[in-house]
């Protein structure tokens, strides 16, 4: 299987939720199914299939995070430099309304546009790499073509 890149704040994030999740939900689950199950009737107690289905969502998702974290290739950005490449920290200005925005292109794992952690598989991001400070990249949105310009590129 290939590895999953991914940053060392990326890393620790998900090793977190997962510590988390097995310490602190499982227990909590088992609990509340013990004590739905005391109520008797489980064919019309809604509690206990609540549980269940929580308990079903923790199980997949510790599986997820123990197989993306076994796959994980831990880079640490700062290490890095040139043109954009996994980990850069990216300024570009859209040329068209010359908003400003910061990203930094991470893996899938741990991308949140909302918190400006670019998916490395992202139209924008695949744009991007490779390209220096001062190029200008093309993007086909949904909305259409979108132009940006390079402003700086870091490695923190």
């Amino acid at each position: 299987m290939d590895k999953i890149p991914m940053t060392q704040k990326g890393h620790a994030a998900l090793d977190a939720e997962l510590k988390t999740l097995k310490s602190v939900e499982r227990p909590a689950v088992i609990k509340a199914i013990a004590e739905a199950r005391e109520h008797g009737d489980l064919s019309e107690n809604a509690e206990y299939h609540a549980a269940r289905e929580k308990q079903s969502f923790i199980e997949g998702r510790i599986k997820e995070l123990e197989a993306m974290l076994s796959l994980a290739q831990v880079i640490n950005p700062a290490t890095l430099s040139g043109p954009i490449k996994f980990g850069a920290t990216i300024t570009i200005v859209d040329e068209d309304t010359d908003e400003e925005k910061t990203y930094q292109i991470v893996g899938e794992a741990e991308a949140d546009i909302e918190k400006g952690l670019l998916n490395l598989k992202s139209p924008i991001a695949r744009a991007l790499i490779g390209k220096d400070e001062g190029d200008s990249v093309d993007v086909r949105t949904p909305g259409g073509v979108k132009s940006y310009e390079i402003l700086e590129i870091e490695y923190k």
